[in-house]
């Protein structure tokens, strides 16, 4: 007999895939209990115990998979193509209020655990904190907090610049006493406009003994690599993930590394490669040269683009076929990407080498693994958090399916999304700039 109080929830569906790797289970059934699942299997096998209360769901057309994890969004962005260097000019407070707006997208549209890659001061941390006491609802936060740079790198105005190897420890250890989960590192420039993407950033003793600091405190470390030596750097330290891990030279070209991807498979070294946000901006742009016309600036922009996503889905074809292990994260919403569209970047893993099946296993089980979450979230098992998303068709034959979001649980709670019109523009917000 069940305790009185104890709730249940029975929820059936045309078919299960429970994160762990095997095919679909048909005509499946999954039980709930208070925040965790008690049990998965076919449907006549699983039952709530006898006199319990229980609220049942039935999806005769769809699909039960485990909820999404993002693993990169910055939650700060608006996702509007304004810059970095223009975003860091918004107050905390607003910069705040876009953070919970934005995790509530992802959240409505099935991700309902989310990695934060940098944000500024506090902001993320306090809405974790809000989260947490029930003022606004959101997934599960992973946070970094304020990335590391070296004076004046990439993303250096979040707030936390070091150079040396006690400049960067202290650094890690301030970010530990606020609440750091990981430690994400700025290993060479970016889109900040004092920085320089094309070169290393820190130096390897300087890498090492972020990694090092981070390691002794039980925290993995995340890397932004835009250049080849800057991955190279980042394995002789020891990083646990890399960030885009673009194979660019010096000169700005592309050119892939099979030795140094080689290496990254050998030392398990897990790659972030952010493949749909040139996707976005490259899709945006040949829309309108087709419907409006593109000003010289944009036609610039549109034909490096095109050399960028070629390139990148080329060499992250290659990483998939040596071995590479694969976190699957947006970075909206940096950028041209607006959060509550994270199936582009899963849809870009199938298409660029992974196949249906592995790109939602990126999506779930492979990055609840490299982000150290594996024992609560990722999968569909019993006493795991029941993180759910039910969506409409069947995403391992067609990925799309899994923007037919019909259903969002959280730790066994059904999420309260609103109409359908009301998602739709979440999605779609802000407009994107010209």
């Amino acid at each position: 007999m069940a305790q009185n109080g104890t709730s249940f929830k029975l929820i059936r569906a045309a078919r299960i895939m429970d994160g762990r790797g095997g095919p679909p289970l048909e005509r499946g059934a999954l039980l709930i209990e208070g925040s965790s699942i008690r049990a998965v299997g076919p449907e006549e096998s699983v039952a709530p115990p006898e006199g319990a209360r229980v609220e049942e769901y039935d999806y005769p057309n769809h699909t039960v998979l485990p909820g999404l994890i993002d693993a990169h969004t910055h939650l700060n962005g608006f996702g509007d193509g304004r810059s970095g260097d223009q975003l860091v000019q918004n107050s905390d407070d607003i910069l705040l209020l876009q953070s919970e707006r934005n995790a509530r997208a992802h959240l409505h549209t099935g991700v309902t655990t989310v990695r934060d890659c940098g944000a500024k001061g506090r902001t993320v941390f306090s809405l974790r904190q809000a989260i947490q006491m029930g003022i606004t609802e959101g997934p599960r936060l992973v946070l970094a907090g304020r990335p590391v740079a070296i004076t004046g790198g990439h993303l250096w105005w979040f707030g936390c610049e070091a150079d040396g190897v006690d400049g960067v420890r202290k650094a890690v250890r301030q970010l530990v006493k606020e609440g750091a989960d990981y430690i994400k590192i700025t290993a060479t420039g970016g889109s900040t406009g004092t920085s320089l993407p094309l070169r290393p950033s820190f130096n390897v003793d300087e890498l090492r003994a972020i990694v090092e600091e981070a390691h002794k405190f039980g925290r993995l470390t995340a890397a932004h690599c835009v250049s080849t030596q800057g991955i190279i750097n980042c394995l002789e330290a020891g990083v646990d993930m890399l960030i885009h891990c673009v194979f660019r030279e010096p000169d700005g070209s592309y050119n892939f590394r099979e030795d140094v991807a080689e290496r990254i498979a050998r030392q398990g070294v897990w790659v972030n490669p952010t493949l749909a946000q040139g996707m976005i901006r490259l899709l945006a742009l040949q829309d309108k040269a087709k419907s409006q016309g593109l000003t010289d600036r944009e036609r610039l922009e549109l034909e490096q683009m095109k050399v960028t996503c070629d390139s990148r889905m080329e060499h992250f074809g290659r990483m998939v076929a040596l071995g590479v292990k694969m976190a699957c994260g947006s970075d909206s919403a940096w950028a041209w990407y607006p959060m509550g569209s994270f199936q582009h970047e899963v849809a870009a893993h199938a298409q660029g080498g992974m196949g249906n099946m592995k790109a939602i296993l990126s999506a779930t089980r492979d990055n609840a693994a490299a982000l150290d979450i594996h024992q609560k979230v990722g999968t569909l098992e019993p006493g795991k958090e029941a993180d759910i998303l039910v969506v409409d068709g069947n995403p391992a034959q067609d990925v799309n399916a899994l923007w037919n979001v019909a259903e969002v649980f959280k730790g066994g709670q059904r999420i309260q999304r609103g109409p359908a019109e009301s998602l739709a523009a979440i999605r779609q917000w802000p407009p994107h700039r010209s």
